[in-house]
């Protein structure tokens, strides 16, 4: 299984470290974050930044490259309101698209699984 986290979920694992070593202990370590979620959970201050970044320096940050953001932008455009979600939640959710077993750990559930209805990924709230 892989673990991919979107901005809920990076917030909701962030400073949690008995929930980071069951994580680890079931084997769904290291989680997948693309780079564009780190915009929303980084201020830009070290010290209000202190959980989430050592949280995302045991994640594997992957990059939004031109084919991912295709990818997202189709995944968004087959949705029945591709206007109402995030550009964020796509990339997130075409990253899922693109990895073995991913289980979405985020805190937006219902548009998620809105852009993955028609993938075999899971979406857990975070």
């Amino acid at each position: 299984m892989t673990l991919v986290l979107d901005s809920g979920g990076v917030t909701a694992l962030a400073g949690q470290r008995a929930r980071l070593a069951e994580l680890h202990r079931r084997g769904e370590w290291p989680p997948q974050v693309p780079s564009i979620v780190l915009t929303e959970v980084l201020t830009g201050d070290h010290r209000r930044d202190f959980h989430q970044n050592r949280l995302l320096s045991l994640c594997q940050v992957r990059p939004v490259t031109e084919d991912l953001a295709r990818v997202a932008a189709r995944i968004r455009g087959a949705t029945s309101r591709p206007g109402s979600i995030a550009a964020t939640d796509a990339v997130v959710a075409a990253l899922a698209t693109t990895v073995a077993d991913a289980v979405v750990l985020t805190s937006d559930v219902n548009d998620l699984r809105a852009l993955l209805t028609n993938h075999d990924v899971t979406v857990v709230r975070a």
